[in-house]
């Protein structure tokens, strides 16, 4: 019995970056211009994983060329494996999902594919399965806030507890009372007083914290 010639999916990597501008937590999107599939359309930085590279290596190298980031992401994270096959309309493709942080906005260098910066509250329409995507790892980003100091790869180097309560509440979508925050996020140890103050509009001066640990750790939040 000879044996059959294999046939093989095509291997693709994808990240949803986010970032905080002030505070409005926006992602990176790309354009996609592949007729007569996709005329012009938003989509995640990503494209196929070369041989000579790792998934991991591939999301840096799309970042870069296609994002117009210049430098490594704050944070990043395997989320999921989409291999639908109908995925894309161009034919068999798997890709390999990716969650990325990025603290502050930086400056995206030109690029062909026109990167820009889109809040997630009014995402565009999107290629291929993005929307997909953007929603696992949106939820991923969700359940890792409750349970890890993820926050961190977002904030700045100091803040105000009403600044981490506000970008808390941003990406969990939903209002928390500002007494019990204050008091848990203080009981897990994972920020620390600067000494510092700003004023906070009409009220008193509010103090600065950090993050007293620059990797993620576990702590029990929400």
């Amino acid at each position: 019995m000879k044996n059959k010639d294999l046939t093989f999916a095509i291997l693709a990597s994808d990240v949803v970056i986010f970032c905080l501008d002030g505070e409005e937590i926006k992602t990176l999107l790309i354009n996609v211009n592949r007729p007569p599939h996709y005329v012009n359309v938003k989509a995640f930085p990503g494209g196929l994983i070369a041989p000579s590279e790792t998934a991991e290596e591939s999301v840096e190298r799309h970042v870069k060329e296609k994002g117009g980031i210049d430098g490594s992401l704050n944070y990043i994270e395997q989320i999921y494996t989409f291999s639908e096959i109908d995925r894309d309309p161009r034919g068999r493709v798997v890709s390999v999902g990716y969650l990325g942080l990025i603290k502050h906005i930086p400056s995206l260098h030109n690029s062909a594919f026109s990167p820009e910066w889109h809040s997630i509250d009014c995402l565009p329409k999107l290629a291929y399965d993005h929307g997909e995507i953007f929603k696992v790892a949106i939820e991923r980003l969700r359940s890792k806030l409750e349970y890890t100091n993820i926050i961190s790869f977002l904030m700045p180097t100091t803040f105000t507890l009403s600044s981490l309560q506000a970008v808390y509440e941003k990406i969990l979508g939903r209002s928390l009372d500002k007494r019990n925050f204050r008091k848990k996020i203080k009981s897990t140890s994972a920020i620390i007083g600067t000494g510092q103050f700003v004023n906070d509009g009409a009220h008193r001066p509010a103090e600065l914290f950090k993050f007293k640990h620059k990797k993620i750790t576990s702590i029990d939040l929400i």
